[in-house]
């Protein structure tokens, strides 16, 4: 069943056309964003998706943390280990430089060059890091200070959320 332009127009608020939640789905699937919200009148439309790569990697999680939770040795041992891993953090004095959109990461300008970084490399204030792509646009990120770079926390071509930790520079 088709909607035409009249059921928006119907005068019914809740009369939602199906063809801008498919184009709104279009957008989702052409640009690798995860959600999209449109609001028009009174009436708001939000389209959310998974991304494929987020399945990928949560089987990864559940892989490491299942032999933990089946031996209660190793759980009793992996508990001194977060702690010793805590203190760890603090050491790195570093800033920890986070996507400022939502978008797929690149490591390199281009496939198969060389990175842009790598992990004990001293950067300087303004050289591209990373590269966001937003909505088909290559976004450089640029390293806020000068600094050596301490940790890479993306892969290349993942998915990252607004706010979602990059990379960490001391």
């Amino acid at each position: 069943m088709s909607t035409s332009k009249a059921a928006p127009e119907s005068g019914d608020p809740q009369a939602i056309d199906t063809r801008v939640v498919r184009k709104l789905a279009d957008i989702l699937k052409d640009t690798g964003l995860t959600e999209i919200e449109v609001e028009s009148g009174g009436l708001k439309i939000r389209v959310a998706r998974e991304v494929t790569v987020q399945h990928m990697a949560a089987p990864t999680v559940h892989q490491v943390a299942a032999p933990l939770a089946a031996t209660p040795a190793p759980v009793a041992a992996a508990a001194p280990a977060v702690e010793a891993a805590a203190p760890a953090a603090p050491a790195h004095n570093g800033e920890t430089i986070k996507s400022p959109m939502v978008g797929t990461i690149y490591l390199q300008a281009t496939p198969g060059s060389d990175p842009f970084i790598k992990v004990g490399q001293t950067v300087t204030q303004g050289q591209t890091l990373l590269i966001v792509e937003a909505m088909k646009t290559m976004n450089p990120i640029p390293a806020p200070k000068a600094g050596k770079i301490v940790e890479i926390l993306v892969s290349d071509a993942q998915p990252v959320e607004f706010g979602e930790p990059l990379v960490i520079i001391e």
